[in-house]
């Protein structure tokens, strides 16, 4: 019985796998899930925090102008 990729039976040759795919965690930057380390900014002022783990950037109002901050 062909596969739905069009390889040959079901489950061999080359095609579409079940693995390989992004995940989320500890890589950096300002997606969720973007590790415990750095810093948030205020994207109006520049003032910048440190961030801190649990916490996301975006529900954090800057302290100085009452902006929303953004992870650096």
């Amino acid at each position: 019985m062909p596969g739905k990729d069009g390889t040959g039976p079901f489950g061999q040759g080359f095609g579409r796998g079940r693995q390989g795919g992004f995940g989320r965690g500890a890589g950096g930057g300002n997606r969720p899930g973007a590790g415990p380390a750095g810093n948030c900014v205020c994207p109006k002022c520049g003032t910048e925090t440190t961030h801190q783990a649990g916490v996301p950037c975006y529900s954090i109002s800057c302290p100085k102008c009452g902006t929303k901050m953004v992870r650096q």
